[in-house]
């Protein structure tokens, strides 16, 4: 599974790292195979910094080299039941620059799993009430983003947690309440194993973060206005 020259691709070895990686997720085997762990771990690098290339031709983000994009691949296992010292997947976010700019992108390579996600998946009280509150005055807007054909297709649909019961300060008869519920606010696109080791991928994953931008200036404009429209 030796890496190949530098490629902005996503590389089968890099793939099947990880899957030798989950039949082996413990310090001794991942010790001993450290090196190629760095090697498949260079080309990821490769593709993220790739991808934050083209993803700044179309959206401010704030810079860094592909290698800060990476998630470290250790596991926190203070709190988590499953012990297992190593994630199984390659993963990567790219923050949006400045503070009127809001919500952020999000890569995750695993077998079988693969998919680019953005949004906003932990709002403080604060924006999510700012949020439900716009929404609760006027949903067409955001409505009219959900339900374009384009967004559909590459999307689904609105995706994230959301409560079981009315929103504290709403009613249940509002008719907005379906996306009242929603506590986080995904887009996510889902990849299968052949189109992320297509030469495409690349290109495809940055048009999946570009088409959520209708959504991501929608959310900025709320949280970054008052109940006037006027900038805060």
């Amino acid at each position: 599974m030796s890496p190949k020259k530098q490629t902005n691709k996503i590389s089968e070895s890099s793939l099947a790292f990880l899957s030798v990686l989950r039949e082996n997720n413990n310090r001794d085997w991942f010790n001993a195979h450290k090196d190629e762990f760095l090697e498949q771990q260079t080309l990821v690098e490769n593709f993220a910094g790739a991808l934050l290339e083209q993803l700044s031709q179309h959206d401010l983000i704030e810079t860094t080299p592909g290698k800060k994009i990476l998630h470290r691949i250790y596991r926190d296992t203070r709190f988590s039941k499953e012990k297992i010292p190593y994630k199984i997947n390659w993963s990567g976010s790219f923050t949006r620059a400045t503070k009127q700019l809001r919500g952020g992108y999000y890569f995750h390579i695993q077998p079988g799993n693969s998919f680019v996600a953005g949004g906003f998946q932990g709002p403080d009280a604060g924006d999510l009430k700012r949020i439900r509150e716009e929404i609760s005055f006027d949903s067409k807007t955001l409505r009219n983003i959900l339900q374009n054909k384009s967004f559909l297709k590459t999307f689904g649909g609105l995706q994230g947690e959301q409560v079981k019961t009315t929103p504290k300060g709403f009613e249940k008869t509002d008719e907005a309440i379906d996306l009242l519920r929603f506590k986080q606010f995904l887009l996510i696109k889902n990849f299968t194993d052949k189109q992320v080791l297509s030469a495409d991928f690349l290109d495809e994953a940055n048009l999946a973060f570009k088409k959520m931008r209708p959504f991501f200036d929608y959310m900025s404009e709320i949280l970054t206005t008052d109940h006037d429209g006027l900038s805060i």
